[in-house]
């Protein structure tokens, strides 16, 4: 009697119920898992963030190392090479533009301080008639503040000292990551997949290779997309005049990572400078020039360019950025775009019939690390 009670009770539940509940714990599983998996990896994160920019940079050397490879050159060799070409072409470019905030800061010390004079001129001798003596005061007030939080600036100091040696870190193991998946990310990838049953191996590794094709196209054209801006950022405050207009070009460039918003956030520290240094009218006329390239990189290099790399709807772009900024800050919205891409491309091939066709049409296998070549066969037992 009691089972068929059970029964009845069960019965009597209406069955879209049933497939709710079914549903609803399903997917709380579903979100313990991730919310677990997203603690690991902010646990792990000085591990996991190097070994992401790692791969990123990968996309962007792999293709001249595997041109390099077919030309006869030895493997270890093009990656040396190339490794040691980006750090002299990095080098130079920090030194060069060190350089040049070294020079130019004097200038712009002057010009902000010509500009704090003419505001406190025009605060005593304008409509606001303030005082000497009121101005004083609040520079004094200021000048207390920063003595009365000298503690915290010091906790701080210790705290970026901190920050420093786990940067250091990082960096370290990037490059350590980054020589290994240039050398050996075919035979990495191929031990990987071995957790996988046999029957779906050969499935997950076109998946990986679709993504890894689409993440080498979001870098180049991320790269080239950022290179415009710099440029275009870079010569009109040149034209200008405005200080340390190379500096914050090369802001702009990095900035233009994170899409969407990056070149425009990073821009606007130019907007601030050319109204410390220069005025008003210069400062409008930089964020007509910021503008400008924004339109020119939404309307122009995002459809022609960013466009046939990836597919991914702006509106993606704008969450993705969002929740991995909310996530890991400015590291997680870099990394967030090149993820969904990664992912976007991966799953597509992953549900399709023909997981091979699909990878195929998905991304060029001569561009992708992590499928082997036919010709040369990588054996199953490396790593």
């Amino acid at each position: 009697m009691p089972p068929k009670a059970d029964a009845d009770y069960g019965d009597s539940v209406e069955p879209l119920v049933r497939k709710a509940a079914a549903w609803s714990w399903r997917l709380l599983v579903i979100l313990a898992a991730l919310v677990a998996l997203l603690w690991v990896i902010e646990r792990l994160e000085i591990i996991v963030v190097p070994l992401l920019l790692a791969l990123m940079l990968s996309a962007l050397l792999v293709q001249a190392v595997d041109w390099l490879d077919k030309r006869g050159v030895p493997r270890a060799g093009a990656v040396a090479l190339m490794l040691l070409s980006a750090f002299a072409i990095l080098g130079g470019i920090l030194a060069f533009v060190i350089s040049q905030f070294v020079i130019g800061l004097p200038d712009l010390v002057n010009q902000v301080s010509r500009s704090i004079d003419s505001t406190r001129n025009w605060l005593i001798e304008g409509p606001l008639h303030l005082s000497r003596q009121q101005i004083e005061n609040a520079g004094n007030a200021a000048i207390q503040a920063l003595r009365d939080n000298q503690a915290k600036l010091t906790s701080g100091a210790l705290s970026t000292a901190t920050t420093v040696t786990e940067i250091l870190t990082a960096a370290l193991l990037t490059l350590f990551t980054l020589t290994f998946f240039l050398y050996g990310g075919r035979n990495i990838w191929a031990y990987v997949t071995k957790i996988f049953p046999a029957h779906v191996r050969e499935r997950v590794r076109a998946a990986g290779s679709a993504g890894y094709g689409s993440l080498v196209g979001y870098v180049r054209a991320t790269f080239l997309v950022a290179l415009v801006d710099a440029a275009g950022v870079g010569a009109g405050l040149a034209v200008m005049s405005v200080p340390l207009a190379l500096p914050l070009a090369s802001l702009v460039f990095l900035g233009a990572f994170i899409p969407l918003v990056g070149a425009v956030l990073s821009g606007f520290l130019a907007v601030v400078v050319a109204l410390l240094a220069k005025g008003f009218l210069y400062a409008l006329m930089t964020l007509g020039v910021l503008i400008g390239v924004n339109q020119l990189e939404a309307h122009i290099l995002q459809p022609l360019v960013m466009g046939r790399a990836v597919s991914i709807h702006p509106l993606a772009v704008v969450v993705a950025i969002s929740t991995g900024g909310v996530l890991a800050g400015v590291v997680g919205a870099l990394l967030a775009v090149p993820t969904v891409a990664f992912f976007n491309n991966a799953f597509q091939v992953l549900l399709a019939e023909d997981p091979f066709a699909a990878a195929k049409r998905a991304d060029d296998e001569d561009a992708s690390m992590i499928q082997a070549e036919p010709d040369r066969p990588e054996p199953e037992s490396e790593a």
